[in-house]
Order: structure tokens, then sequence, then C-alpha cells
């Protein structure tokens, strides 16, 4: 195949495994509520926590098409300037996806460590519910990280086509790991994120709090230390419990104490500690 062909192929894939995923998704989000309807675990506040969490894809979605555009366009022209272009074949194309899982890695970490991320990310962690429409829950704001954390992989050389198509396809594997209908999978806990393991990444308890950041693969985490397997069923949600169902509320949640804290801050480094430093960080 020639480069070009190659390029086509793989923007045809990802793009097309992202439109399945959905009709995926939709389908087992059908049984999710089917199976709570049968075992009487379907109230009026898990209902109207799914569709809080579904409505948050509008803004979302508007913004993935402004924020995307701009990516596309910065990509290309960083790659113009690039004189160490990486050639695009097998080897290249399983490279790429790996550096792209491992940078999702990198970046969910950052979203959960700095502040000014954590409001961003706090959107999907939001939700006491776990199941396929949380999923779904995004930030108006989250598009905008991976096309920062994601550039370097066009600064090594690689084809924006391929580093885009790579990030999209370690984006739609998450899908299916948001429900509790899915128990642990035996061998493949070792290697790859499950929603057994993702189910730890979203507890609030405090032995599940910032672990299993990976994408596709755990070992990261096994790696870096920040792995913890399930064990008992995990409280879903944030350590201060969202209560509202308004997905306006939702989007903006942690935006009013970063600004009261922002306010009685009395200097600059207290500024950036407030600002790039944990969620819940105080000065001395």
């Amino acid at each position: 195949m020639t480069e070009t062909d190659w390029l086509e192929y793989i923007e045809y894939v990802s793009f097309g495994i992202y439109e399945w995923v959905l009709i995926f998704a939709a389908l087992f989000l059908f049984l999710e509520l089917a199976d709570e309807l049968i075992t009487r675990r379907l109230n009026k506040s898990r209902f109207l926590e799914t569709l809080s969490s579904l409505f948050t894809q509008v803004p979302y979605y508007l913004a993935e098409i402004m924020i995307f555009s701009g990516t596309v366009v910065l990509f290309f022209t960083v790659y113009e300037y690039v004189p160490w272009k990486q050639p695009i074949d097998t080897h290249s194309i399983i490279l790429v996806l790996f550096l792209a899982d491992l940078t999702y890695y990198v970046e969910h970490y950052a979203l959960h460590k700095i502040r000014l991320l954590w409001m961003v990310q706090a959107v999907h962690h939001s939700s006491p519910v776990m199941n396929t429409a949380t999923a779904f829950r995004f930030s108006l704001f989250d598009p905008i990280a991976p096309m920062f954390f994601h550039l370097p992989l066009v600064l090594m050389g690689f084809n924006p086509i391929l580093v885009l198509s790579a990030e999209v396809i370690v984006q739609a594997y998450q899908f299916w790991l948001h429900n509790e209908m899915i128990g642990k999978l035996g061998p493949l806990e070792w290697i790859f994120n499950t929603p057994s393991h993702h189910r730890v990444h979203h507890g609030s308890d405090k032995k599940y709090l910032d672990k299993n950041f990976g994408g596709i693969l755990i070992v990261w985490d096994r790696l870096f230390g920040t792995f913890q397997k399930e064990e008992e069923v995990p409280a879903y949600g944030l350590t201060t419990p969202m209560t509202s169902k308004n997905p306006i509320t939702v989007q903006f949640s942690e935006f009013p104490g970063l600004f009261k804290d922002l306010r009685k801050a009395k200097s600059l480094s207290a500024v950036f500690g407030y600002l790039l430093r944990s969620p819940g960080w105080k000065p001395d």
C-alpha cells in the first residue's frame, strides 16, 4: 500500500469505529436501563442522572466541532515544518497508537492533578451513577486538552491523520468501560483497561481516588504506581457529591470554588498554586 492508501484506510477505519461505538453504546444503555427496570433499581433520580449525562453532549459537540477543526489546522501547519517525518507503514501505525495510549495516560493524570484541568474533568466524574451515559458526560472544554497533549506526537514526525485517528480509537475504547453489568475479565485484567478497572477510577472512596488512568492499556498504571484493583463496590462521583441534575450546573460546578479561592489569594504564588496544583491545595 502507498502512504496515501494507508492514510485513507486508517482515517476510514478509525472514524468508522467511532460511529459503530456510538450505536453500540446506545444499545448497551438501553439494556442497562431495562436491567435496572427489571431489578427495580431504576428510579427517578437515576433516570434524571442519566439524562443529565446525555445532555452534556449538546455543548460538548458544539465545542468539539470548532476545536477539532482548529486542531486539524494546527497539526498540519506544524507538521509541514517538521523535517524528520516518520514513514507511514504498519510499524508506525502500531507505534503511534501505542504512544497515543501513553499520551492519554499522561493527559488523564494531569486532568486529575492540575486544578485548572480538573474543573474540566470533574464534569465526567460528577455522576453518582455508573452506566454508559456516564461515558458521554463531558465538559464543553474537554476537546482543548487533547490538542496540546497530542501535539508532541506531530512534532515527533507522525502524520496528523495517524495521530488524530489514534486519538479517536483510544477515546472510542472508553465507552464500554462505563458500566456495572460486566464483571472481571480474568487474564485480560492484567493488560487491558476493563470495566472493573474503570469503576475504580470513578470511585470517590479514599483507596480509589486518582487510580487507573489508562486508556486502552492498564499497564501504564501498573508501571507508574497508580493501579488499584476493584475490591468493594465503589461509591461513584465526587468527594463532595454533585446533587444537581441540571446539565448547566454540572458543566460549571467547579468554577465558583476556584474563583472564590483566587479572590482570597494573597500572592502571585498562591494564584498559581490554586490554578496549577492539585484540587484541594491551600497555601501554608
